[in-house]
């Protein structure tokens, strides 16, 4: 009796062999089989984001980082956190709050792209508002949801959702909140961070941006650092993966050990640090990014061009006559006008200021350069053709902390700040430059310092002083060597 419970059990649990002695093999009884086995405990149930009661009460199990968001004040609130943590399930739940809130209107979910729209923020919101709540449906063919108080005619509520990288969509609404998804990635533009702005203008509706860190960029600066600087319109909320309590912490672990800790801490812990495969390391925003002062009249200035149709790009420089350091203070991207109508614009915005070169373009392109000096822009062509000689020249200036830029000049800091190198399959940075045809503001600096000499003041004959030290009992290399500098 008791051993064919024991094989009942057994057979149950899977631990054991055929109820049969036949076959035994080297066993030589039944108490040979794993009698020991025990029914394993069944791991802690991880709590759901979102529980149901049997009397239909809806819970929301926070974890710490979610609950800091969820009681923030800050207009701007980032959550900016590791993979898998928990962002996205946020978002939804603290749009619908600030509807309940804020009441009729219009409100904005915007995402990086159009991929990521249909395989993260959609799902999300569809489950709160259509399956969940109830609250209204979804119109796949205007990119909408709408609630259905206003679908029957009633001045209700409407979700409307897009991507950021056609920010044009959103200028024609006027919204009360806003929750923006991966706003770390390239492709969310800084031209639909300004487009959101504008149409939360009227009502100062607050904005929630969930990401995970990917790159420096206009997130780092317009919101990041804005906190950083003690800024209280800004909140930035930082927690790793495993604050989810859904995230095994083994796969943590594992990320940990095998991963450049570079890519770790963006990745799966929300913290920023500079990333491999970054051209302008050398560049220290919190030295050399300084805040806008009036520049002498006297200083000479200088302009880096680059050209296209879609793109016309320019930056601006002025020198300091003592020290030699240059100075951003203007940058300029459009597209769409003649080279005569970007000239004048070029001559309107530089009234007053003494342009002493102006550089720019790629060997082949000598049409645009006479297009523009016949629009009464001169523009001469670089002296440098190769790109490598130029980044290098350019990272030259900011190794010495030499170039300067004014933080508001926030087209400038965003592409200097991502521009870089692709990455091969061990993290190592290759010699492509990622998405090259992107950064023309780069491209018009490096036209320009490629022809620049950093020791002379162009147009003037004040020359910056550089000093170089002799070491009289260093060994000479020659004595044609020794006879010039006994000279």
């Amino acid at each position: 009796m008791l051993r064919h419970k024991l094989e009942e059990v057994l057979e149950y649990l899977h631990v054991g062999g055929s109820r049969s002695r036949q076959g035994r093999g080297r066993t030589s009884g039944w108490w040979t089989w794993r009698w020991w086995a025990k029914v394993p405990k069944a791991a802690p149930k991880t709590p759901q984001f979102r529980e149901i009661s049997p009397e239909g009460e809806l819970r929301l199990n926070f974890h710490g980082g979610q609950s800091r968001a969820w009681v923030s004040k800050a207009r701007f609130l980032a959550v900016q956190a590791g993979s898998q943590s928990g962002k996205t399930c946020f978002g939804p739940v603290w749009l619908h709050r600030e509807m309940d809130e804020q009441g009729e209107g219009d409100y904005l979910a915007i995402t990086a792209t159009f991929p990521l729209l249909r395989l993260k923020m959609l799902p999300e919101l569809q489950y709160e508002f259509v399956t969940l709540f109830r609250w209204g449906e979804w119109k796949a063919a205007d990119k909408v949801f709408e609630s259905h108080e206003r679908a029957h005619g009633a001045p209700a509520q409407r979700i409307i959702v897009g991507s950021a990288t056609n920010p044009e969509s959103l200028e024609s609404a006027t919204a009360k909140a806003a929750w923006l998804d991966e706003v770390g990635q390239s492709q969310f533009k800084r031209e639909a961070w300004d487009a959101v702005l504008r149409r939360l203008s009227l009502s100062r509706g607050r904005v929630l941006m969930t990401t995970s860190l990917y790159e420096f960029g206009w997130y780092k600066l317009e919101v990041y650092d804005r906190w950083r600087a003690g800024d209280t319109d800004y909140e930035v909320i930082q927690f790793d993966s495993i604050m989810n309590p859904a995230f095994p912490q083994e796969e943590y672990e594992r990320a940990k050990a095998t991963l450049p800790r570079w890519k770790f801490n963006l990745a799966y812990r929300g913290v920023f640090e500079r990333p491999a495969g970054q051209i302008y390391d050398s560049f220290d925003e919190t030295v050399c990014s300084i805040p806008r002062f009036n520049l002498p009249a006297a200083w000479p200035r200088y302009v880096g061009h680059d050209f296209g149709p879609n793109n016309t790009a320019a930056v601006w420089f002025a020198q300091d006559p003592v020290t030699g350091f240059l100075y951003v203070y203007r940058a300029y991207l459009a597209g769409g006008l003649s080279a005569y109508d970007h000239a004048q614009k070029f001559k309107q915005m530089s009234q007053g200021e003494t342009i002493v070169k102006r550089v720019g373009g790629a060997h082949a392109e000598e049409g645009w350069r006479e297009s523009f000096t016949a629009a009464g822009w001169p523009i001469s062509e670089p002296r440098e053709r190769e790109v490598e000689v130029g980044i290098n020249t350019v990272y030259g200036w900011h190794k010495r902390n030499a170039l300067f830029v004014f933080n508001d000049v926030t087209l400038y800091l965003d592409e200097k700040l991502s521009y870089s190198r692709e990455l091969d399959s061990t993290y190592q940075p290759t010699d492509k430059i990622s998405d090259k045809s992107r950064y023309h503001l780069m491209d018009s600096e490096r036209y320009l310092l490629s022809d620049f000499g950093p020791e002379r003041v162009v147009g003037t004959n004040q020359l910056v002083e550089v000093k170089r030290y002799w070491n009289p009992e260093a060994p000479r290399r020659s004595r044609r060597f020794r006879d010039r500098v006994r000279r």
